[in-house]
């Protein structure tokens, strides 16, 4: 193969370490770019094209990580991964693994982790490289590298995310939870919800955002479901969609632009987490952006209009 079909071929796989490691679309499609310029201006030929191209791509990724801890700390609010609508890799033996390891939930947890740690995680657990592999890819010996995944295990198992296994019962709840919502029930929202539950927004400061996390059933299904009815009058609609591997669903305007996403966490039949990401700039990969701050005008003034 040439050097492009061997790139284009394990272009996915690239996108998916980058996308784990960084938890922002745009920085995994740049470190991707980055990694091809690399290969394409290398004189010789690797032995193992998948190898060469895989450490090379984590490299990059967290030498930007680094710069964007610095950054986040800065976030205005709330800060989650940018939502990826469709993991460009897939492995059916390790199907669960990797839909679960790009879970909001489970992106936020690797958050906690340093950005070696959070490398070695990625390439060993949820991709299941050899630890030969991983110490090339990372910089370091082998037994650094079982220290760095024995600390980030620790880290995770803290903390780790559960999930409704049976993906049709996840599916089967979001559907009747989108349908409610639609309505405007509140009743049958709070019926779906965990008494724990909470709903929280990521705008980055760029958009209209909850002040705070909105906790417990009552609560959550009583704002969702005073909120879309009106944001319904003027034509804010929604498609369900996975997002991050969950169910989940894209906010449009009138214009088809996008709003925001919203994603479900779902465990022992009710939901436990939701997130929605409003910041403009983590959805501009989705498709144009609608204007939320004139959509949120048009929701305050609908509701005057009611009372």
């Amino acid at each position: 193969m040439s050097k492009v079909e061997e790139f284009e071929e394990l272009r996915p796989l690239l996108f998916s370490i980058a996308y784990r490691i960084l938890g922002s679309v745009g920085e995994a499609e740049d470190a991707v770019q980055e990694t091809w310029l690399r290969f394409d201006g290398s004189s010789t030929r690797p032995t193992s094209t998948k190898a060469f191209l895989s450490a090379a791509v984590t490299r990059i990724s967290i030498d930007v990580l680094r710069s964007a801890r610095v950054r986040r700390e800065e976030y205005v609010g709330p800060w989650f991964p940018e939502p990826l609508l469709s993991d460009p890799y897939q492995d059916p033996g390790r199907s669960v693994e990797l839909a679960d390891s790009v879970s909001m939930a489970a992106l936020l947890l690797l958050e906690r982790l340093s950005p070696l740690e959070r490398a070695v995680f990625v390439l060993r657990e949820v991709f299941a490289f050899g630890f030969d592999e991983v110490a090339a890819a990372v910089g370091r010996s082998e037994a650094a590298c079982r220290q760095l995944l024995v600390r980030a295990r620790r880290h995770m198992e803290a903390g780790r995310p559960r999930f409704e296994a049976d993906r049709q019962v996840r599916q089967e709840l979001a559907t009747r939870f989108f349908d409610a919502l639609k309505d405007g029930d509140v009743g049958g929202l709070q019926d779906l919800l965990a008494a724990d539950v909470q709903l929280v927004g990521d705008g980055g400061g760029k958009s209209p955002q909850l002040a705070r996390a909105i906790v417990g059933a009552q609560n959550v299904a009583r704002v969702l479901g005073t909120i879309f009815p009106l944001m319904s009058r003027i034509d804010v609609s929604f498609e369900p969609h996975e997002v991050n591997g969950q169910p989940g669903a894209i906010f449009r305007d009138r214009d088809g632009k996008v709003l925001h996403t919203m994603v479900l966490d779902v465990l022992d039949g009710q939901i436990q987490n939701i997130r929605t990401v409003i910041n403009p700039d983590k959805l501009g990969h989705i498709g144009p952006v609608a204007d939320a701050w004139a959509i949120d005008r048009e929701v305050k003034r609908a509701r005057r209009q009611q009372n």
